[in-house]
């Protein structure tokens, strides 16, 4: 199985600016983000960033690195950008892992490759996991997936969705969408000449201007949930704590 891991990670963040370089017991984020990749089966793991500073942090703790322009609407947008860069052939897979994921399973990171390994007709892929709690289900910062009985992905929102008209007794039954791609190198340039569609900016998702363009996006299923990401300054003390008790733990 080859393909190459991308990790799209912007310094202007507007809750957490700076947050690829905030620091988590001695390591910038961008960095857990990173070995966390690093562990799974790709052949190459490269940050993806429009910011000096994280360039040189990366390239600080050994990573490789590439550097793209400020202006990309999106994180796929800026991924297309370094796929020209580096000069990938048509075919070759790329996974974008987000750059705010440090807990994201490198198992995770293999099974939406395999996806395009074992189909050369899929250009795009994702992952899901289940949601269980009222709560998330109606948490707007939480994407929702709806997908059909192929495993392909129908609508994604930040709505809940679908929406049950009675609660059974089994309680919500939803998905949550975990902000993992797979992509053919190929499908990247031919998505940025795209314009971003309503739904795209209404939800703003992304992945919603795939799909109004009719290219189905292949959904796998986590085998277990993964860890929160990093948006918000709660997220990341939360994620301090963690690594501080873990690492405590070893010693």
């Amino acid at each position: 199985m080859e393909f190459d891991v991308l990790i799209p990670a912007r310094y202007a963040s507007t809750r957490l600016p700076g947050k690829p370089l905030l620091d988590v017991c001695g390591k910038p984020l961008v960095q857990w983000v990173y070995e966390r990749a690093k562990s799974s089966r790709a052949d190459r793991v490269i940050v993806v960033t429009d910011d000096e500073r994280v360039k040189q942090a990366v390239e600080g703790f050994g990573g490789e690195v590439c550097l793209t322009h400020s202006d990309h609407c999106s994180g796929s947008d800026r991924i297309a950008e370094a796929v020209n860069q580096l000069h990938m052939p048509r075919d070759r897979i790329v996974v974008n892992v987000q750059g705010d994921e440090p807990l994201i399973p490198e198992s995770l990171i293999d099974k939406v490759a395999r996806l395009l390994v074992t189909d050369d007709h899929v250009m795009v892929a994702t992952a899901c996991h289940e949601i269980n709690s009222p709560k998330e289900f109606n948490n707007t910062n939480v994407v929702k997936v709806v997908c059909n009985s192929k495993g392909y992905a129908m609508y994604f929102s930040r709505s809940p969705i679908p929406w049950p008209r009675q609660i059974s007794e089994d309680g919500v039954k939803g998905l949550r969408h975990i902000g993992i791609y797979g992509y053919r190198a190929g499908f990247l340039r031919e998505f940025t000449r795209w314009p971003q569609s309503d739904i795209e900016t209404t939800e703003q998702l992304e992945q919603l201007r795939i799909l109004e363009h009719g290219v189905p996006i292949a959904v796998c299923r986590a085998e277990e949930p993964p860890g929160a990401g990093i948006d918000t300054p709660e997220d990341l003390e939360e994620f301090r704590a963690f690594v501080s008790t873990k690492l405590a733990s070893s010693l």
